[in-house]
């Protein structure tokens, strides 16, 4: 007798489409329907919105962060336990909590304790956020959420122009991509790039200007932390430099640029920030942690770990060598988005 297998859930996105938890989830909405087309996707604006498309479907699937779903922890907890109560809910949770919440910490995680009792079973995008889960949200065995890795975009690394390494004086430029808020790491980029030059140049080494630039827009109501580190910038004669939100094109452009690939953020859980640079043939250096561990294990050789009090010495070295900011051609980039559609289909296939 031949298996018949379940189509997949209905596949919700829910927010606005330039948010990076939307864009993801839209990337692999995508690739799911390539690989089953029986698959259908819905979008909603609003969670609202998602409870009305969702009316008579028999199963969904959603991708979660609180700050989509409402303007508190409570709100999306509410938003979320009204989509589990007209289908059967399957859910990618984002940003689990962790102790760089601060004083939301305790909300946060009772909200995502109520996301994961909602939800008829759960997924997050790495084997540290199952640690984190574990952590600070006490989930049992039973219950604990499946791991399906963020896939990237491309299967092996483009091709990336190098960077000239000529003799007489050079630029020392440090790229750091996505949004700027406190704790993202232009702050310690900005002292360590100081901090390289300065050692360069008392080797002999003709280091031009010093420029930390970040590649995005500062996070709503964060727009003053841009006056503070451009002052913080210039007490150490470097120049800080902020290009604003731009598109899919722009900002392609931007970190395909001369200078050196930089995610200094040590809270990360997940970071589709990592595969940008890497999507772009580039090879940043990536602040030691937990999760930057298993990304390396997962896509090896495609990043630098560094320890924190070591940057202005991992920053002088790609200076003097720019090669080692940029990936060879071909390098695998695996998982690809094509594989986590296939995990996701398992997944869902064993509910």
């Amino acid at each position: 007798m031949t298996q018949v297998i379940a189509a997949p859930p209905r596949l919700l996105m829910v927010g606005p489409q330039h948010h990076g938890v939307v864009q993801y989830a839209i990337d692999v909405a995508d690739a799911v329907v390539h690989a089953d087309p029986r698959a259908e996707r819905v979008y909603a604006p609003t969670p609202a919105d998602a409870v009305l498309l969702l009316d008579g479907v028999d199963r969904a699937h959603v991708h979660v962060t609180d700050r989509l779903f409402g303007r508190s922890p409570e709100e999306a907890a509410d938003a979320v336990e009204r989509l589990a109560d007209v289908t059967e809910l399957t859910v990618t949770l984002h940003d689990v909590p962790q102790t760089s919440d601060g004083r939301m910490l305790d909300r946060r995680i009772a909200a995502y304790a109520r996301f994961i009792a909602a939800a008829h079973a759960t997924t997050v995008n790495s084997r540290h956020e199952q640690a984190l889960a574990e952590e600070f949200l006490g989930v049992s065995a039973a219950t604990v959420p499946h791991a399906i890795p963020l896939g990237s975009r491309i299967g092996t690394a483009a091709v990336s122009a190098a960077d000239a390494s000529l003799p007489g004086p050079r630029p020392l430029t440090v790229l750091i991509a996505g949004f700027i808020y406190p704790g993202k790491g232009h702050s310690s980029a900005i002292q360590a790039a100081s901090r390289a030059a300065e050692d360069l140049r008392a080797t002999g080494h003709p280091v031009a200007d010093v420029v930390v630039r970040a590649i995005g827009a500062p996070s709503a109501g964060h727009e003053d932390d841009v006056l503070d580190l451009e002052a913080e910038a210039r007490a150490v004669e470097v120049s800080f430099e902020v290009t604003g939100y731009l598109d899919d094109a722009s900002f392609a452009a931007q970190i395909a640029r001369p200078g050196i690939p930089l995610a200094a953020h040590g809270h990360v859980s997940a970071s589709r920030s990592m595969l940008d640079w890497v999507e772009a043939g580039r090879r940043p250096l990536v602040v030691d942690s937990r999760y930057a561990a298993e990304m390396q294990q997962l896509r090896p050789e495609t990043m630098v770990r560094y320890d924190p009090s070591m940057l202005h010495t991992e920053l002088a070295a790609a200076w003097l060598d720019p090669s080692r900011t940029r990936l060879p051609a071909g390098r695998s980039l695996r998982p690809a988005l094509p594989d986590t559609a296939s995990a996701y289909l398992d997944w869902w296939g064993g509910r």
